[in-house]
């Protein structure tokens, strides 16, 4: 096949770990006869020292183009970067919000999964991660409070914000399809995370989500408070299997599952609209204080084209080809530094992505 992929390198570590997937996916293509065609788009920092804004109506319709877009990491150092003194809606996190609303992008998978060779990199107890855990979160993106009403407003000479949270039937039932779909191709359970007992907009999310339910009877519905949920993912990991959430709860929990994993580099992330276009990109930051030092972890973003291929280009042997390359390059013992233990060998950027194209089989 022949797709057009467009390329967001981003800021901090993100050129050096895109640039790793993209080795990985030309050996992909090498050796299963596939054309990738790359698009360079210009998001966050990057574009603001270019074009003054982070994501530009032109680069949007230049995406438009694209089968699908693979991304890096967006941001810098808010203390230090020159990027961080402009107003919010010119900062380079803004591109994120409008990029998700310039595509629809109203469904976040992120897959946590402790793998047996990184055992030692999790802060639990081996009596909690024993026979070890694999779980998905499907987070709303393009709701809630993020997206809702926002001001600040002098009231009575004392200044006041306020932060709307909303949420329509529709948003909610559209995501709660996406969940129960990637429930039936796992272990058929559903754990809908809300604070139903407070908030208005949680109540209506459970309700909408029970509705949806009752169209998959093979899938095992169950209800969490979101407190709740952030002790269990320590706890008990292993009682997870698609975590349903939306947007605020969702950026929350995926950073706590991340970390419970051993390393936020090694969790990659997809966002879906309606069709089959996705965003790709690594679940983690763009980490300013290693840029340039060649040695941040390139797993997640690998793995995040991975999943690309999988879900926007139905190329599941050739996703799956890049997932055990990388489980046999850990259990080789290659580790970068974020995942480095006692009898590993430690490499960089580079030779962990150079490592991983060449198993490839």
């Amino acid at each position: 096949m022949k797709a057009t992929i467009g390329v967001i390198r981003g800021d901090g570590i993100g050129p050096e770990i895109v640039q790793e997937a993209i080795k990985v996916l030309d050996k992909i293509a090498g050796s299963f006869g596939h054309t990738f065609v790359y698009k360079e788009l210009l998001m966050g920092g990057a574009s603001i020292d270019v074009y003054g804004e982070p994501l530009t109506d032109e680069t949007i319709r230049e995406g438009q183009q694209c089968d699908a877009i693979l991304m890096g990491s967006i941001g810098g150092d808010p203390t230090t970067s020159p990027w961080y003194q402009l107003e919010p809606a010119k900062r380079p996190e803004a591109g994120l919000l409008k990029i998700r609303k310039a595509f629809n992008l109203f469904a976040n998978l992120r897959p946590a999964t402790l793998y047996e060779e990184l055992k030692e990199a999790c802060p639990l107890k081996e009596s909690i991660i024993s026979g070890g855990f694999d779980m998905v979160i499907m987070r709303e993106l393009t709701g809630g409070l993020y997206f809702g009403e926002r001001k600040t407003v002098n009231e009575n000479g004392m200044r006041v914000a306020y932060d709307s949270l909303t949420y329509s039937e529709e948003e909610i039932r559209r995501i709660s399809i996406k969940a129960f779909e990637i429930a039936k191709k796992r272990s058929c359970k559903v754990i809908s995370v809300d604070k139903a007992n407070v908030l208005d907009s949680s109540r209506l999310w459970r309700n909408v989500v029970e509705e949806v339910a009752k169209d998959y009877p093979e899938v095992t519905l169950t209800h969490m408070l979101v407190d709740n949920c952030a002790m269990q993912l320590v706890k008990n990991p292993k009682q997870f299997d698609v975590i349903l959430t939306e947007n605020m709860f969702g950026d929350i929990l995926s950073d706590e599952a991340s970390m419970v994993t051993g390393s936020i580099g090694m969790l990659p992330s997809a966002s879906f609209n309606e069709t089959k276009f996705g965003l790709y990109e690594p679940s983690g930051g763009s980490a300013p204080d290693i840029a340039g030092q060649k040695i941040a972890n390139p797993i997640a973003t690998i793995l995040s084209a991975a999943m690309m291929l999988r879900y926007s280009f139905d190329l599941d042997a050739e996703g799956k080809a890049i997932e055990e390359s990388v489980k046999n390059v850990l259990k080789q013992g290659y580790r970068t530094i974020d995942i480095v233990s006692e009898g590993t060998t430690l490499i960089g950027t580079e030779e962990m992505g150079s490592k991983i194209a060449e198993g490839i089989q």
